[in-house]
């Protein structure tokens, strides 16, 4: 086990490091290297990429003696961050990345994520005044379970309080029972439920003026 970490804000050349830690979380939080091995970028030009282009200044990594071991992720207005994602990130990834085709069952989940680049979804729970801003946060096992990921969401929250958002939201899946219980004790409480059955994932959030 790491035995020192460190919290600081998100520079460029983090990226690589952060994307590793997408791609090794990549599978609803276990290790998703297995099925991204013809693309292991392929999720973090979603969940990464955008957030260290657009927000930097609400985009911290976790680093220990062996690298970046995560990062929390966030974006003030999620509309406004919905837009630039929209205009100026996406026609990237659809031109170098083309939408695949055939039956989507049997797409891989590198094909999945291609087709997002290409479909990709903008949804925000309402009310939306009272949750504009929202997070991520992702860490790999050697980091977890040591109050890192708390510490990281502490200060994301501290600094949209600090830029005058009224409250922040997440998205998790609704299987994970222990994230579920690790928001509400942060303060994070269900706004709303989508997706289907077998895939459903959960909206939290918190009011900053709480």
């Amino acid at each position: 086990m790491s035995t020192t970490c460190t919290i600081r804000r998100a520079r460029p050349e983090d990226r690589a490091g952060a994307y590793h830690v997408c791609l090794k979380t990549g599978d609803n939080g276990k290790d998703g290297e297995p099925f991204y091995r013809d693309d292991p970028d392929a999720l973090g030009r979603i969940y990464v990429g955008p957030y260290l282009k657009f927000e930097p200044e609400l985009s911290l990594v976790l680093e220990d003696e062996q690298g970046i071991c995560g990062y929390a992720l966030g974006a003030f207005d999620s509309r406004n961050f919905y837009h630039r994602y929209e205009t100026e990130w996406r026609p990237k990834l659809c031109a170098e990345f083309p939408a695949p085709n055939g039956d989507p069952a049997k797409w891989s989940r590198v094909q999945q994520a291609h087709h997002c680049y290409h479909h990709p979804e903008y949804f925000c729970p309402e009310p939306y005044a009272d949750y504009p801003s929202h997070l991520h946060i992702d860490l790999l096992p050697r980091a977890q379970g040591r109050g890192h990921g708390r510490k990281m969401i502490q200060q994301l929250v501290d600094g949209l309080r600090a830029r005058g958002s009224p409250g922040v939201h997440l998205c998790m899946s609704a299987f994970n029972t222990p994230a579920f219980g690790f928001y509400e004790h942060l303060g994070f409480r269900e706004l709303s439920r989508s997706g289907p059955e077998n895939d459903r994932v959960i909206y939290m959030g918190k009011r900053l003026s709480e």
